[in-house]
């Protein structure tokens, strides 16, 4: 497979690339990541688009044999000091605008991106629409959103296992496994910036974890807390996904997630998220209940923490009273005003068609946002513009070729036509099929697998 290619430095540092294939359809597929994640060389392109390697190719090769061209950025070097959708964004913009310059102006762009990338996308479709035509978000997390979630769970269990861990000197867990210090792990790699986990908390928290899930109230204190914070329970690629009518299967699962996660007690992009807003705190838990966030968990998890709290011998009601006396913790406004400006929250007005697909075992970001931005979407009548896909896979960014190329096509087709096709999982798993024939596609419907939550907990508008 033959193409043009146009690579370089902007300005500021960020690294971009474009690639234009020969017989270009003329849409353009604009991502974030596209200069780290897809710098695959020249020859090993050629050999993938040929199958001569012996794998699936990478989506964005697949891209390039479908006839899209891609442009993008990569992270900046000080992406973790001075992170910023706004920013990131207007590179885009500049990307872009030189593409035009070099190769042609598109037909149509398309946005693309996963994670901090899927946020660009919603962003992008809901106050930067001017410069694209529709927009894809794999497993977008939105940074006050996400936070806040992380902050639910791992409150929980500091506030239920930790008094029991530190009484026995098993681990001490303080404020600080929950809310991050910024810059905490931050370390010097070659000559890059990378964050590594403190190795101290990671173990203070696996132990304590480790000696719930040894008793009947830990193992419930654990499935609590999940629930909670509205957190898969499968995700850690240790075990196929349980069965959400055992109990005992399910929780199994659960202690495995905590276990696995508890790498970023608090969640991994908490640094970045902290220092963008001058090292303030952006997530808070101040007039939350957190019965009633119970009460909004998934039923499955529900029904398993109240069988696994009678097995127990305590109420769980008495727990969530624990948990609600826990001191909490306050958001800077400092923080919270950063953060509202467009582009670095989501509202739910996009202005162009959206996919927006998350996995089902996505632990990093939990599905239950997508759901989030369902519920913003409908509030705010913008439903049309918008349809979801949930990948049943495990992981982060798990989606594959063969998912990524049948949600191009639908897109396009919306595109072209002004109107969605059937996205219901099984139109999309046939559409994946008939495009790339080697690939299982994995779409699923969420409530037919029973995870639905009956709302999010954590939507944030600003000035609502």
């Amino acid at each position: 497979m033959k193409f043009g290619e146009r690579r370089g430095t902007l300005p500021d540092g960020t690294p971009f690339l474009m690639r234009v294939p020969e017989g270009w359809n003329g849409v353009l597929i604009r991502d974030m990541d596209f200069a780290s994640a897809g710098d695959v060389p020249a020859d090993e392109v050629l050999l993938a688009s040929t199958g001569a390697t012996g794998g699936s190719a990478d989506r964005y090769v697949d891209m390039l044999a479908r006839g899209y061209a891609i442009a993008g950025t990569a992270r900046h070097p000080l992406d973790f000091f001075q992170y910023d959708p706004v920013h990131e964004i207007a590179m885009l913009d500049e990307v872009l605008a030189r593409f035009e310059a070099e190769f042609e102006r598109p037909v149509r762009v398309i946005q693309y991106g996963g994670s901090g990338g899927g946020h660009l996308s919603l962003a992008v479709a809901e106050e930067f629409s001017d410069r694209v035509d529709g927009a894809i978000a794999f497993d977008a997390h939105t940074p006050v959103w996400i936070m806040n979630t992380h902050l639910d769970m791992w409150f929980a269990l500091r506030a239920l296992i930790g008094p029991e861990a530190e009484a026995a000197g098993v681990a001490r867990l303080d404020e600080l496994l929950v809310t991050g210090l910024p810059n905490a792990g931050m370390r010097r790699v070659g000559d890059t910036i990378a964050y590594l986990p403190d190795a101290a908390i990671e173990q203070s928290w696996r132990a304590a974890i480790d000696a719930a899930q040894r008793t009947p109230l830990g193992r419930a204190r654990i499935a609590l807390a999940i629930t909670l914070g509205q957190w898969p329970a499968w995700g850690s690629g240790l075990h196929p996904a349980p069965r959400l009518d055992d109990p005992v299967g399910l929780q199994h699962s659960m202690y495995h997630l905590v276990h696995q996660d508890a790498l970023n007690a608090g969640g991994a992009g908490r640094i970045i998220f902290e220092n963008a807003g001058r090292g303030q705190q952006l997530s808070w838990n101040t007039g939350v209940d957190y019965a009633a966030f119970f009460a909004n968990g998934n039923e499955h998890y529900r029904h398993a923490v109240a069988q696994l709290y009678e097995e127990a011998g305590l109420n769980v009601d008495a727990d969530l009273a624990r948990v609600n006396a826990a001191p909490r913790v306050e958001a800077s406004e400092f923080a919270l005003e950063f953060w509202k400006a467009p582009g670095r929250t989501v509202s739910g007005k996009p202005r162009v068609p959206v996919l927006r697909v998350h996995g089902l075992g996505d632990t990093a970001v939990p599905f239950s946002l997508a759901e989030g931005y369902r519920e913003r979407t409908h509030a705010m009548g913008r439903e049309d513009l918008v349809r979801f896909a949930f990948v049943d896979a495990a992981g982060h960014l798990a989606a594959n070729t063969a998912e990524s190329a049948a949600l191009l096509e639908v897109m396009t087709r919306r595109l072209d036509t002004g109107s969605w096709d059937d996205t219901a999982p099984t139109s999309l798993n046939h559409m994946a099929s008939v495009l790339d024939p080697n690939t299982p596609a994995r779409f699923a419907d969420v409530d037919e697998r029973g995870l639905a939550v009956r709302r999010y907990n954590r939507t944030w508008i600003p000035d609502a």
